[in-house]
């Protein structure tokens, strides 16, 4: 099986900020390029951290209200600090948290989950930008086409992985949803197929439908 990798799915024409860029630049760096966030770059290219709306609306967040109708927000200490910073290094949520262009869709996701992160960065050995790679670009897996799902659950999972002749078991791939149907030798085989199959690109749910003649936790060997 192949997973898609984050080299497939990047942007590779990155919009970047120099972490001396001020906050009104950074305001129509965002505007002009019609995107929410930008990673901030050194010297070297390698990037510091990402400078987002969220981080530039502490501003507007850290003011008061002259009309007095809605309250002060309280900011700690550390959001305090960013509404009052004036360039990128200054407002960027730091450090970066970034990817290597080999990860697969799995890896990137969960990094994603882990640091609660809608992008990341995308760098090569010496950490230099490579690209970007954010939720939605992950989530193109699941356009994928319902026949090219049901061809690698068909060849790589069953055939190659399993060493199951594919006529033994029915794949039907519709919007992504994936039903089996058919007879495998032993019970045991039935939720790593279905494992396997969850672990497809593009696959949005695997509903098993198999049968086996062999249940190995009510078989006793012979003589026993």
């Amino acid at each position: 099986m192949h997973h898609r990798t984050v080299a497939e799915l990047m942007t590779r024409d990155v919009v970047r900020a120099r972490r001396d860029l001020t906050f009104k630049e950074i305001v129509k760096l965002l505007t002009d390029h019609d995107v929410t966030a930008v990673p901030v770059v050194d010297e070297l290219d390698r990037p510091l951290g990402v400078v987002s709306e969220v981080d530039l609306l502490r501003k507007s967040a850290d003011q008061a209200d002259p009309s007095g109708l809605a309250p002060i927000p309280h900011l700690q200490a550390w959001e305090r600090a960013k509404a009052e910073g004036a360039r990128a290094e200054e407002l960027m949520s730091a450090p970066a948290v970034c990817a290597r262009p080999d990860w697969t869709v799995v890896e990137a996701a969960r990094l994603m989950e882990v640091q609660k992160v809608k992008r990341l960065p995308v760098v090569d050995e010496a950490d230099r930008l490579l690209g970007i790679v954010s939720r939605s670009d992950l989530l193109r897996i699941f356009l994928r086409r319902d026949d090219a799902i049901h061809d690698e659950i068909t060849q790589d999972v069953l055939r190659r992985t399993m060493g199951l002749d594919p006529s033994q078991v029915t794949v039907q791939v519709r919007d992504g949803r994936v039903d089996l149907h058919g007879s495998v030798e032993f019970r045991s085989l039935t939720p790593i197929i279905e494992q396997l199959c969850r672990s497809v690109d593009g696959v949005v749910s695997v509903t098993g439908h198999l049968t086996y003649p062999t249940d190995e936790a009510h078989h006793s060997p012979t003589g026993t």
